[in-house]
């Protein structure tokens, strides 16, 4: 039988019957900290390691309250079933155990290769089913909302505050235009958006796979024109320069380029509490899809410009398309209804 307890240094220590050869002792931390590193070094997204780092918090909190004397060095396919019952009980969502149990999975992988486990426990279990869930698609009367409120924003006379929602613009066309989840926005560069005189289309680059581009409406161009208009004289005036696409600001100067996807996510939940509408960057997305079934686009060309395998289930949505209906063109005529309005109040004020 083997017996384990933690020592005053955090060590697991194994007893003498029962031990694995070359383990005397694991400092479950350290090689949380190691595997994180390792992952950084591969180029994963912030967001990308800060979940990694979530589901192993979650384990480690397992190990503590169910799985003393033992430790993580007799963490066997027992063990992996009961960690399985306790995320059932901890966890509403389907998606959330399975993404756990993926992490644990790839966590002792690196621990097999260290030479510390012969084999992984996890792997001993079958990998659960995704659960899709039924997509709840932003409605087009709460994007045409927030988009004549961007559009007033875009029109302030606080200069900050007009190239913040000039940003917020670009945003939201991303999402709406082209499916981009905000993991994708957060690093863009301003060299990912191609434009060509009859076309202009945006670059992905995903850490698992090769970088794809996705069309963006040609009504863009415009929008994204003016954001630049804005952006340089504030990012000379707060004394920065990046190429990132976005950027994070308060309201007195910009801080620096880029906007996490957290930050992203705030963006959308002042709007949601501003304007009292549900949109979110997620239901934004699945907006599109449903605009792009309307279209008549392929399934394999919208799972192209999705990022997703070829096995993606598009069937709740092709069920439900029928019901929503989107038009770029209406977004467009109210943005040029703005901008004829914003140069003829620059044209009465004449030069400053």
């Amino acid at each position: 039988m083997t017996i384990s307890e933690t020592n005053q240094n955090g060590l697991i220590n194994v007893g003498q019957h029962g031990q694995r050869p070359g383990i005397n002792a694991i400092n479950f931390n350290q090689y949380k900290e190691d595997f994180l590193q390792d992952l950084g070094r591969k180029d994963r997204s912030k967001n990308t390691l800060k979940n990694y780092r979530t589901d192993l918090d979650c384990f480690a909190e397992y190990l503590d309250n169910h799985c003393p004397p033992r430790g993580i060095l007799d963490f066997g396919l027992d063990a992996v079933l009961e960690y399985g019952k306790f995320l059932q009980k901890k966890y509403t969502s389907d998606n959330s155990r399975r993404r756990r149990v993926q992490t644990l999975r790839i966590f002792f992988d690196t621990l097999v290769l260290k030479g510390l486990f012969p084999d992984n426990p996890v792997r001993k279990i079958p990998t659960s089913p995704k659960f899709l869930d039924i997509p709840r698609p932003a409605l087009f009367a709460e994007i045409k909302t927030l988009w004549h409120y961007l559009l007033e924003e875009g029109n302030s006379a606080n200069p900050m505050s007009a190239v913040m929602a000039k940003r917020n613009q670009v945003i939201f066309l991303l999402i709406y235009g082209a499916g981009l989840r905000v993991s994708d926005l957060a690093e863009m560069q301003q060299e990912d958006l191609i434009f060509t005189d009859n076309e202009i289309r945006v670059l992905v680059r995903p850490w698992r796979r090769d970088p794809y581009s996705v069309p963006l409406p040609i009504q863009f161009r415009p929008v994204y024109e003016k954001y630049l208009e804005s952006l340089h004289p504030m990012k000379a005036l707060s004394q920065v320069e990046f190429s990132a696409l976005l950027f994070n600001a308060n309201p007195y100067k910009i801080l620096r380029g880029g906007l996490s996807p957290r930050g992203l996510e705030i963006v959308m939940e002042e709007y949601r509490s501003r304007l009292l509408i549900q949109m979110t960057p997620k239901s934004l997305r699945q907006a599109t899809i449903m605009k792009w079934l309307n279209q008549g686009h392929s399934d394999s060309q919208i799972k192209e410009w999705l990022g997703v395998a070829p096995s993606y289930d598009l069937a709740q949505y092709k069920l439900r398309a029928p019901q929503f209906h989107y038009n770029d063109d209406t977004l467009f005529d109210i943005y040029s209804e703005y901008v004829d309005v914003q140069d003829v109040r620059t044209a009465h004020a004449g030069p400053q």
